[in-house]
């Protein structure tokens, strides 16, 4: 398809001497010469301009279950209209969607959709929630913005799956638009980050603790690589920042890592790697531990905090067993669970 319909001007930039600009939307505030790209490969400068190359363009769209983003607590069971374009602002040798994360405008097939036509799809769908997921979200930030605002109209609900890789001001102006974000904090090394990601984690963290101040749903995700990022100390420092900044109700997903991309020389996370990360995890005082990418495991089911009891059994991305009262109590002892929202029937007023 032509490019044309998605180059528009981008926002947070400045203008400097000779034609260059100054991106702002990340922290690695690109300095691009004319005619130059972002680390992204989706920000380009036009004789001093920045615009975006990926405005509504589309690469991959599915209605999927909110479980797969993976939101346990946000609405459980609710379908959720996921969608995706090219590009992302780090570099993970292990992503499992690198051959659209790592794409450029033009190099694989997508599809111009403008923002009233993806909400009138929502519509026509009955499915009332939306994800920019699959690549990294932020990237895409001013049709991500423009939808949002046209859906929060309708009275629809925003989530993002992403790396948490924005600054302040932008994620700011951002977390007016969106009900809930999946942010995976991919290690809790600052030397891995930089070697291995192309990233900060410090800031990727200032992001975090911003949504949840901001009352943004939040659920964290740790995909656990061997000889990488799976070492007891790493991940009990993850798991004390976790619950110093977030809280213990705030959801830890603990994922099973897969060879992909650039990773395929590594072996799949053992069962007793993820075993024991899920125990530390639960023993330090988080409520809500699962492990993702095991259909199976007992990490799939939400536990009530006081009695131990399983109030939601699940397989995979589907809910087996519900305990839980009308209005989220554990049915066995009373205790509130913290959901963002009902079950899923299809009436967002249940």
């Amino acid at each position: 398809m032509s490019l044309s319909k998605s180059i528009r001007e981008a926002s947070w930039y400045t203008s400097l001497k000779d034609y260059n600009v100054r991106c702002n939307l990340c922290p690695h505030n690109c300095v691009i010469s004319d005619g130059g790209v972002g680390v992204c490969g989706v920000r380009r400068n036009e004789e001093g301009r920045l615009v975006t190359l990926i405005y509504g363009l589309i690469t991959s769209i599915a209605i999927d279950p909110i479980e797969k983003k993976p939101l346990f607590h946000f609405y459980p069971g609710a379908p959720i209209l996921s969608v995706s374009t090219v590009g992302c602002n780090f570099k993970c040798l292990w992503c499992q969607n690198w051959h659209i994360s790592q794409a450029r405008p033009g190099s694989v097939y997508a599809e111009y959709l403008e923002p009233a036509d993806l909400v009138d799809l929502m519509k026509r769908h009955k499915v009332p929630f939306l994800a920019f997921t699959y690549n990294e979200p932020i990237i895409w930030y001013e049709y991500l913005i423009d939808v949002a605002k046209l859906a929060k109209r309708e009275g629809m609900f925003i989530v993002l799956v992403t790396n948490g890789y924005v600054s302040k001001e932008p994620l700011l102006e951002l977390v007016k638009y969106i009900d809930a974000a999946n942010i995976d904090v991919k290690a809790f090394n600052e030397e891995t980050y930089l070697k291995y990601i192309g990233g900060k984690l410090a800031a990727v963290l200032q992001a975090v603790e911003t949504m949840h101040e901001k009352r943004i749903h939040v659920e964290t995700t740790y995909l656990v690589i061997p000889e990488l990022n799976d070492g007891e100390e790493e991940f009990g420092k993850m798991v004390k920042w976790h619950l110093e900044k977030l809280g213990p109700d705030v959801p830890l997903h603990i994922s099973r890592f897969y060879p992909a991309f650039r990773f395929l020389d590594r072996s799949p996370t053992p069962i007793e790697t993820l075993n024991k990360l899920y125990s530390i995890a639960r023993r330090a005082g988080i409520n809500y531990v699962y492990v993702g990418n095991m259909p199976g495991h007992k990490g799939e089911h939400t536990f009530c905090p006081s009695c131990g009891r399983a109030v939601i059994r699940r397989m995979g991305f589907e809910i087996l067993e519900w305990n839980l009262t009308r209005d989220n109590k554990c049915k066995y002892c009373g205790t509130p669970i913290s959901i963002t929202g009902s079950k899923w029937t299809g009436n967002l007023s249940v």
